[in-house]
């Protein structure tokens, strides 16, 4: 990863890392950390909020600084690169910089309240899962404001053809709402190579390759209109992009690109799940 400036308030170790992605969210930022930071707070335990800034042309990175600026215990950091690398490039340099084992990214706009956290979390610690992930597919009953018709038809199409390419069992992909156990897709994060909307899905393949264990769980949403995809407007220009990447993804697994950390997350969820049942049965 790219050398970048940093801003921090890093305390004590922390027990959960939440990482928010933000390309020109100048608007709406601050009132989001603050209600991450409002909720991270209410937990009374160690946490951590990282903001990545991705090479924004507003002043995205001084408002997060200026939202963050009385977080209380909650530690935070401000990363900022220069140049606009994508919101799986964000995504990535935010997980590796978390210092907690559980880390979860969350979409600037807080389509997905942050107090469905749990819903995520809960089952990683639990060491019933190592990857959760939100999903609008599940129960559409959760949804409070659905995007414009031609987006929501192109994200089914979309997930649809993420299922018959990979094979992966799931419905929405997509969701910005993504937690992992790091110890485990750690080696996976630093593998990827998608920086761009088609990250979703490279993380997720690559972990299902690693049979690590993946939950894919329903959760409130409420489309926010003026994220990145509403300010391209060309819906199907994006979803061909976002094909193209998962082409490019089945490829690189193809020429074993990924193998070798496929493999060493492999090793790490079973001795993570070996020491999870280690654990209960000494209690």
């Amino acid at each position: 990863m790219r050398a970048c400036r940093l801003i921090e308030n890093v305390k004590v170790a922390p027990k959960l890392s939440i990482v928010v992605p933000a390309f020109n969210e100048a608007a709406r930022l601050g009132g989001s950390l603050k209600q991450i930071v409002r909720y991270l707070s209410e937990r009374r335990e160690q946490t951590e909020l990282i903001v990545v800034d991705d090479g924004s042309t507003d002043n995205t990175a001084v408002v997060a600084e200026e939202a963050l600026r009385d977080a209380g215990a909650v530690a935070t950091r401000v990363i900022r690169y220069e140049e606009n690398r994508g919101k799986g490039y964000a995504v990535r340099l935010g997980l590796l910089a978390a210092q907690a084992n559980i880390a979860l990214f969350s979409d600037a706009d807080l389509s997905t309240p942050i107090t469905e956290t749990p819903k995520l979390v809960d089952p990683i610690r639990s060491n019933e899962c190592d990857l959760t992930f939100g999903s609008r597919a599940l129960d559409r009953r959760l949804i409070g404001v659905h995007q414009p018709w031609r987006r929501e038809q192109g994200g089914r199409v979309f997930n649809l053809i993420v299922r018959v390419a990979t094979g992966l069992p799931f419905w929405d992909t997509q969701c910005g709402f993504k937690a992992f156990r790091l110890n485990c897709c750690r080696p996976l994060i630093e593998a990827a190579q998608i920086d761009r909307f088609g990250f979703d899905v490279e993380l997720i393949y690559l972990a299902y390759l690693a049979k690590l264990r993946l939950r894919e769980v329903a959760v409130r949403w409420d489309h926010n209109a003026g994220g990145p995809l509403d300010a391209s407007g060309n819906y199907s220009r994006d979803s061909l992009r976002m094909i193209n990447e998962v082409r490019r993804i089945r490829a690189a697994a193809a020429a074993g690109e990924y193998s070798e950390a496929i493999s060493v997350a492999r090793t790490a969820t079973m001795v993570e799940a070996k020491h999870g049942l280690t654990a209960r049965s000494s209690v």
